[in-house]
């Protein structure tokens, strides 16, 4: 009976570990055949335990470039659909204007499309068009094109939080528009922002089926990987995997600090900040 009783009310909790160790399992299976050292080409079967190949992860000059590819594109791709989401949002939530509710709609669009139609579109479009030869370029205005709705989202959701009386506090103290925005709107969203910025990131580098249909000449690193699995996939991509996943962790654990910290601002009481030291904000 206690047991019973004990099951009933840690069940939520059971769940939601059991799902995660369910989504984790793949990428622990990863991080450990990284260590190994196949015989063959193909490292599906565990052999023995090396170091070697974390001595030396980038040996392989192709894997090396693609991985390049795929960093440089996601970089340029959170910058680009960060900003532009940023600006969508903020006049999403803030203004009211003619086509608002058909904007929010278009926005959503994008995410429920599925990824084999979205890369046959834009590939038709490119052709048709002809400015751009298939390459580093498309692959860019493909990536920040999917990329957008879901910086839209995740920065919409913050600033449906936000207080707006701070700004106003901001605006009484003689701060323009523009140094509210800087001083006081922006830093209060930036967990928001940088989330969405990672986000974005990590749609790009992983993405394979819109990069196949728009990529060209140019090899990313999902395309480089599917290339090689039909010949063996080198023990250097886990650990690089395993690489990725690690510093995705820990900047994700960083927004999530910064975000806690922006909360504890936001929230903070007026007779609190009646107490704090008055800051005067530059115009």
């Amino acid at each position: 009976m206690k047991a019973w009783r004990w099951l009933r009310e840690n069940a939520v909790m059971i769940v939601g570990i059991l799902a995660l160790l369910y989504m984790l399992t793949p990428i622990f299976i990863i991080a450990m055949f990284s260590f190994n050292d196949p015989t063959g080409r193909y490292n599906f079967e565990w052999v023995g335990f090396t170091t070697q190949y974390w001595a030396h992860p980038f040996a392989i000059t192709e894997l090396t470039d693609a991985l390049m590819v795929s960093i440089r594109l996601a970089f340029f791709t959170a910058i680009g659909a960060t900003i532009l989401g940023t600006l969508i949002a903020i006049a999403l939530v803030r203004y009211q204007f003619f086509g608002r509710r058909a904007a929010n709609l278009l926005i959503v669009i994008p995410m429920a499309t599925p990824e084999v139609v979205i890369g046959a579109s834009l590939l038709s479009f490119f052709l048709t068009l002809d400015i751009f030869k298939l390459g580093f370029q498309t692959l860019l205005i493909a990536h920040i094109m999917f990329s957008v709705s879901f910086v839209v989202i995740v920065v919409r959701s913050r600033l449906i939080g936000f207080d707006r009386r701070l700004e106003e506090a901001s605006a009484d103290l003689g701060a323009n528009a523009f140094t509210t925005f800087r001083k006081v709107t922006l830093p209060l969203i930036a967990p928001g922002v940088l989330s969405a910025a990672l986000l974005s990131f990590a749609l790009s580098i992983d993405d394979f089926v819109i990069s196949n249909f728009n990529s060209g000449s140019e090899v990313t690193f999902p395309l480089y990987i599917f290339g090689a699995n039909q010949r063996g996939i080198p023990v250097q991509v886990n650990v690089i995997a395993t690489m990725l996943f690690a510093l995705t962790v820990v900047a994700m654990l960083a927004v999530i600090i910064q975000q806690r910290r922006a909360e504890k601002a936001a929230a903070m009481r007026p007779e609190e900040v009646a107490n704090k030291p008055a800051i005067s904000i530059p115009v």
